[in-house]
């Protein structure tokens, strides 16, 4: 995972919080032992610089985590996006920057 602090590290103590925040959010749920996951990383890290304050952009480690499992998480990488704590999309495998882009500009 990136040391960029435009990327939250999100948890299954912390995730809820964003959740409500109001804003937009994007879950990156990956795997250490999964390469497309490691494909992804730098094209959220993009997103995340791009958008700003205007989003929370951050990444779930299911290996530490659980909250994927709740979700029905089948396979990673799985992009999730919510909005007002309700999901509102998801994008399985590795998307390009620009169909990212619009999607959690479609839920903002």
């Amino acid at each position: 995972m990136s040391t960029d602090t435009a990327v939250v590290e999100f948890t299954d103590d912390n995730l809820q919080k964003y959740l409500d925040s109001g804003k937009p959010v994007l879950v990156d749920f990956w795997a250490t032992w999964c390469g497309p996951c490691k494909m992804i990383s730098p094209i959220v890290e993009d997103v995340a610089r791009e958008l700003g304050d205007d989003a929370i952009i951050g990444k779930m480690d299911i290996g530490k985590n659980s909250y994927g499992a709740k979700l029905g998480l089948l396979s990673v990488p799985t992009l999730m996006f919510f909005k007002d704590g309700k999901r509102k999309d998801m994008i399985v495998g590795v998307p390009t920057k620009s169909k990212i882009m619009d999607t959690i500009r479609g839920i903002m």
